[in-house]
Formats: C-alpha cells, sequence, structure tokens
C-alpha cells in the first residue's frame, strides 16, 4: 500500500518517560536518555505523552520539555510532541508551539472527560490540523479516554492534508484493519499496544509509538524492523518473548511500572507524581522477577 503523504517515521518511537528529581522535571536525566535511545536504534522520541505523564505537566513545564527534546535529539531522529487537549483552543496554542520550537510532529489524544461525538472529533482535529504547519498523528485509547474513533471518522480526517497518521490502540484489531481498508493510503497506521506491533503492521502498519521501548529499545526495534523488511516470523518471535515484560509494564496504570522497572535499571528516579503513586509491593516483586528472566538484572 502506497502512502499518499509523508511518513513521519518507520520503526520504534519510544514514548519516552518524563524523569523527575524533587518534584522538578530532571532534565539532566532527560538528556541522557534521549542519547541512550538514539544509540540503542529508537526511530522517533515521543515527548510529553501518556507515558511522559502530560496530564500533570503545568503548561510551563509541557513547553519547557518540547524544546528541550527538540534540542537536545538535534536532528538526529523525528521528535513527536504530544499536544492533544480535551480543549481544542488550548490544544491549538500548545501545538502552534511545537511547531514553533521545531518538532517534527504533533500526537494528539482524542477530547477525554467531556468527550465529544464524532462529528465534533472531525472539528477538533481539523481546528488543530488547520493550525498545524507540520503532520499531525493521530491518538485512539478509547480505554483511557472514554472515546473511540470509528472507520469512517478516520475516513473523514483523513482527507486533510496535515493529518498523517494516527496511533492506534483500541485494541480491536478488526476495527483497525477496517479503518485501513477505509483509508488506504491516506492514513499510516502506528500500533499503540505494545502487545499488537506485528499483528498491526502485518496488516500494513508502519510501526509502534511504545512503553516497553524505555526498558527495551533495540529489541522494540528489531520487532519492527523485521516486519518491514516482511520477516513477520522473527518479528513474532520476539514480540512473544517479550510478552511478559509487556504485559508486567501494565499490571498498573502507566507510567507507574515503566518507571519503577527504569529505577531498578539505573535508568531514572521511581519519582512520578499525584494522582499517580509509587506500585504496590507485588507490583515490584513481578517487575524484578520479569527483569531478572530478560537479564536485564542481575540475580
Amino acid at each position: 500500500m502506497k502512502l499518499t503523504k509523508p511518513t513521519v517515521f518507520t520503526g520504534s518511537a519510544v514514548a519516552i518517560v518524563t524523569p523527575m528529581k524533587n518534584g522538578e522535571v530532571d532534565f539532566d536525566t532527560l538528556g541522557k536518555l534521549i542519547d541512550w535511545h538514539i544509540e540503542q536504534g529508537t526511530d522517533a522520541i515521543v515527548a510529553v505523552g501518556t507515558t511522559g505523564e502530560a496530564s500533570t505537566l503545568t503548561d510551563e513545564e509541557h513547553r519547557a520539555v518540547i524544546k528541550y527534546a527538540v534540542e537536545r535529539t538535534a536532528g538526529r531522529a523525528p521528535v513527536i510532541a504530544g499536544t492533544g487537549s480535551n480543549d481544542t483552543d488550548y490544544q491549538v496554542s500548545l501545538l502552534r508551539y511545537a511547531c514553533e520550537v521545531g518538532a517534527d510532529a504533533l500526537l494528539l489524544v482524542t477530547p477525554y472527560y467531556n468527550k465529544t461525538t464524532q462529528k465534533g472529533l472531525i472539528k477538533h482535529f481539523f481546528a488543530a490540523a488547520d493550525a498545524s504547519t507540520k503532520p499531525i498523528i493521530l491518538y485512539n485509547v478509547p480505554s483511557r479516554t472514554g472515546l473511540n474513533i470509528l472507520p469512517a471518522t478516520y475516513k473523514e480526517l483523513s482527507k486533510h492534508e496535515r493529518i498523517v497518521a494516527t496511533k492506534e490502540a483500541c485494541g480491536n484489531i478488526s476495527q483497525i484493519a477496517e479503518t485501513i481498508a477505509l483509508c488506504g493510503g491516506d492514513l499510516a497506521i502506528y500500533s499503540g499496544n505494545d502487545d499488537q506491533i506485528t499483528p498491526i503492521m502485518s496488516l500494513g502498519g508502519l510501526g509502534v509509538i511504545s512503553v516497553l521501548a524505555n526498558i527495551m529499545p533495540r529489541e522494540t526495534h528489531l520487532i519492527t524492523k523485521y516486519a518491514l523488511e516482511g520477516n513477520f516470523a522473527e518479528s513474532a518471535k520476539l514480540q512473544i518473548e517479550l510478552l511478559d515484560l509487556i504485559n508486567a509494564l501494565f499490571v498498573e496504570v502507566n507510567p507507574i511500572p515503566v518507571k519503577a522497572a527504569m529505577a531498578m535499571l539505573g535508568l531514572c528516579s521511581p519519582e512520578i507524581r499525584l494522582p499517580l503513586c509509587e506500585p504496590e509491593t507485588k507490583t515490584v516483586e513481578l517487575l524484578r522477577s520479569v527483569l531478572k528472566r530478560h537479564a536485564l538484572l542481575k540475580e
């Protein structure tokens, strides 16, 4: 399937955590993580998404993280800025800033809590697309937002030249297949679920926006690399090998487990902002066991 619009990235984009220290964003550690990801083969950096705790960053912090990610990455990989909101006007303000400071693309989640109708989704995203100078990746995660972008709605959204892709985390492979059938080359698909990378790519998806990549960036890249090469057997093999770790990263609300795991590996502090809080003891024990199983932690 030939795409009709520019491709933001192919492969594995990390939904990077926002490290914190003593209640503040830890930019030094964020910079080290960005450098590490690029060294490990991560194909793009997604800043201040769900995993980056966008919901609990102040507006000033949110903008600062976007700007810092762009500057630190320095063109070595695309930077995709999370600028979605359930307030259309604020979303437009934030995405304009991200465009100004050099983000390569924008990630826009559907409105949450107040939600909207399918007609409202089209108006909401078109308002953003009309204001943007950069490509837009939509983000469909109904388990969090209570709102699902339906395939027919995607068909309308894909008509806008700035709306080039979606991060699909609805979990419904049949729905994703229908979206691909309706939109064809007008909308690229990225998996938004680490346990569905290979299946979605087998339908024509271009990669993943990943939580797992925070822990195993090279392996996540390889899952997508094999699939892009048409070697779905190897892609599926690695996907299945990592399934226990993927599942462990979601036993509590993301990013609680992934930050705890990263702390065990010395990658960042486990610090997280309320209402998210430290993981349960059984979660810590599970994470430690799985990390040891994959030789990431020593016995």
